[in-house]
Order: structure tokens, then sequence, then C-alpha cells
């Protein structure tokens, strides 16, 4: 059986080998079996389960509801409908931070558009909103403040 160190499997995964002892921490990988030096030995499939885990990551799963897709994959009751519930989840809290992310970019222009550039920064109103005040209150300050 063919083994490989922690070295060749964060090389071959491109990731470090801190990454993959982390990913054993948190339950991702299995904790593989060690020599009798302690050095561990993995098995060469431990590379496709972090190349999945990493693809995931791109799309947006956190490292919980990666394990969650990992335990998955290895139950041998798992349906595909059970995996596209997990997909679908995902795709509802990426739509709702992209709302998030709309309303952040939709209030700091109508922030933007209240600071003209002039004065002092102490009167500026994406000063004065990161310090609580609100937009219709800023409207009506002075701008030379």
């Amino acid at each position: 059986m063919t083994v490989l160190t922690i070295g060749e499997i964060a090389k071959q995964s491109g990731i470090g080998v801190e990454t993959v002892r982390y990913y054993e921490r948190k339950g991702l990988l299995p904790e593989p079996p060690r020599r009798p030096s302690g050095y561990r030995q993995y098995p060469p499939e431990t590379i496709d389960q972090i190349r999945f885990i990493l693809r995931s990551k791109q799309l947006g799963f956190t490292l919980k509801e990666i394990k969650g897709l990992l335990n998955l994959r290895l139950d041998s009751t798992a349906t595909r409908s059970d995996v596209r519930e997990q997909a679908h989840a995902k795709v509802a809290d990426i739509e709702e931070r992209i709302l998030d992310l709309q309303h952040m970019r939709d209030s700091l222009k109508a922030l933007i558009e209240q600071c003209h550039g002039d004065g002092v920064a102490r009167g500026c109103p994406i000063i004065k909103a990161m310090q609580g005040n609100t937009i219709s209150d800023i409207k009506n300050d002075n701008p030379n403040e």
C-alpha cells in the first residue's frame, strides 16, 4: 500500500502542512495511522478529500458544512436529494449575503453623496455615520463642522 507523508500530501494538494493538520483537528480528514517514529502515513485518497474540501470552500461552504457534505459522501444511506438540499441551502445563504452587500453598497454610496470632500475630516458625513449617526441626521448637519 502506498502511503504519503504530510509534506507530500500538502504539496500535491497545493496547501500547507499546517492546513492539513487543521483539517484533521476539525474532523474533515481522518487522523492517519502513524509510523513508529510518529510520522503520519496518509493514503493517496487523502488528496482527493482535500480537493473536495477546497472546491467546496470555493463554492462558499463553511468548514462545518463541508464536514456535513463529507459525511453524506461517506454515508451509504444518503441520497442525492440530501446533497441537493445542502446545495439549495447554500444558494439561499449566498443570495442573502448578496442582498446584504447590496444594502451596504447603497448605504455607502448615499454617504459618499453627502461628503463633498471639503472641510475638516471631523465633520465628514462618512465618519459621522460610522460614529452612529444616521444618514438623515447627517443631511441636516453643517458641512463645515
